[in-house]
């Protein structure tokens, strides 16, 4: 458990959300951007900060392209996603469940390009992006509405806060949790709220189900607060990329059918 105790080095991510920020300020000469003294240091609480996630989903996207992407996107993901879909046995559309959406492509490309069914749910503590992604989803922002890549399939956003989620997803709901990059903020704000996140995770899991943490945290740091905190699940991890000369993660934390 001496992992546990290392000192982690600022991730990738605090570094993207810092660089981010500091272009999009650059570019509209604006300096009505979260500070420090109001958000907490990028190396701290930051990424767990409403405030600094409604400030990035509201600055310009780049013509033609109407999500953001952490990481990845579906693209690089849905060969190992794919196969999951299709072992699930059931007669009705497999229920998915994205936490932190963001306004990533990850739900939508499930959506739209999945030729098994699915009903996939993308939440998020950002007003500002669900918003958008749920007017990408009807069609605003000049987009021509989505289509389902299976006919029985469906897709919705909501705003809810992961840590806490009784009023979205009852126990035992879903079929398959998507985690891209959630725990990554999160945990920025202490490990509390990072199990807190995964226990919600767990809970809302059908019997057999699966979560998926993607991220580009190394697994002697992941993997021990993943099995002590999955109470008998198995922990498993695969090795994803490189993508654009980083390589990730993903987390596996099933339970027994």
């Amino acid at each position: 458990m001496a992992a546990l105790r290392r000192p982690l080095l600022l991730p990738t991510l605090a570094a993207r959300v810092r660089r981010v920020l500091a272009a999009a300020r650059l570019k509209s000469g604006s300096r009505d951007y979260p500070s420090p003294e109001t958000t907490g240091s990028l190396a701290t609480s930051c990424l767990a900060d409403r405030r600094l996630w409604d400030q990035l989903h509201t600055q310009p996207r780049l013509a033609g392209t109407p999500t953001f992407d952490w990481f990845f996107g579906y693209e690089e993901i849905q060969e190992l996603l794919l196969p999951l879909l299709q072992e699930v046995q059931t007669t009705s559309p497999l229920r998915v469940l994205d936490v932190g959406c963001g306004t990533s492509d990850l739900s939508t490309g499930l959506y739209a390009k999945s030729p098994y069914p699915v009903d996939v749910l993308g939440i998020d503590f950002s007003p500002v992006a669900v918003a958008h992604m749920n007017a990408l989803l009807e069609g605003g922002q000049d987009q021509v509405p989505l289509s389902p890549g299976h006919p029985s399939s469906s897709l919705r956003f909501m705003q809810a806060n992961a840590q806490n989620m009784a009023s979205v997803a009852p126990s035992g709901s879903f079929h398959l949790v998507l985690d891209k990059g959630t725990w990554d903020a999160v945990v920025r704000g202490g490990l509390p709220g990072a199990y807190q996140l995964l226990s919600e995770c767990l809970r809302v899991l059908s019997p057999g189900g699966t979560l998926i943490q993607f991220s580009d945290e190394d697994p002697d740091v992941r993997l021990p607060c993943l099995e002590q905190r999955s109470y008998g699940r198995t922990v498993t991890v695969q090795e994803l990329g490189p993508f654009k000369g980083i390589t990730y993660f993903a987390y596996f934390v099933q339970g027994s059918h």
